[in-house]
């Protein structure tokens, strides 16, 4: 689903975002990926992303060479990706049903797609009686749903969650991370990037710690690298 092979980037002013990196992600894993300030995870999720192009080597996403990839295929690459951001980015003038639908009009879905896709998407983080709701009228863990209902709506192949429990009280937490491994079990290719140690720990899932660029381990069993 993802593979970066021998993938190095270096911005325009010499720092080094990922070094000689080589990662394969299979369809279906739910996989963290951590690393302190300035270890590359950023990068590694821009160039799944499209918003960064690597220096050298190749990096493949949902049968995708990003790589080398026409401006043509990249709307059609994003559309196979869902993001869920720390800081939500919901628009705060539209209600929850519409900053859902608007994932969908942006992709020109059909207006029949959207009123069936919308009540799905947000019946599937438990916030059905919430659609008339503003983002402002909404608690924290509420609006990160919403923020996971927008990602999922379009079916994605692949959900990255930025930090997805930074700005989220303990409880919240882990009811958006009990929501992402069930969205996992659903056949989607989930992967976290994030600082929470206890969350990292007590799940048991694929680690791949970051450092200066390099792929400091993978490991299988949740063993989490301390970050110096």
């Amino acid at each position: 689903m993802i593979r970066f092979v021998d993938t190095t980037k270096i911005y325009s002013n010499g720092v080094v975002g990922l070094k000689s990196l080589t990662v394969r992600i299979e369809k279906g894993e739910f996989a963290f990926v951590i690393g302190a300030s300035g270890s590359g995870k950023s990068t590694f999720l821009k160039l799944i992303m499209h918003e960064e192009v690597p220096t050298e080597g190749e990096v493949y996403v949902n049968g995708y060479s990003v790589h080398n990839m026409p401006r043509s295929e990249i709307p059609y690459l994003r559309r196979s990706l869902g993001v869920v951001f720390q800081d939500f980015r919901l628009l705060p003038n539209k209600t929850a049903y519409d900053n859902v639908a608007f994932a969908m009009q942006i992709v020109e879905a059909s207006p029949r797609e959207i009123r069936r896709q919308v009540p799905l998407a947000l019946g599937l983080v438990g916030l059905s009686k919430k659609a008339k709701a503003f983002p402002n009228q909404l608690s924290g863990g509420e609006q990160q749903r919403i923020v996971l209902a927008r990602a999922l709506v379009n079916n994605p192949a692949v959900l990255i969650a930025d930090e997805p429990t930074g700005n989220l009280d303990p409880k919240t937490s882990w009811e958006i991370m009990s929501l992402l491994e069930e969205i996992n079990q659903r056949g989607t290719t989930v992967l976290v990037a994030t600082h929470e140690k206890n969350i990292v720990d007590t799940m048991k899932k694929r680690v791949i710690a970051l450092e200066h660029g390099e792929l400091k381990s993978d490991e299988q069993k949740g063993l989490y690298v301390h970050e110096n």
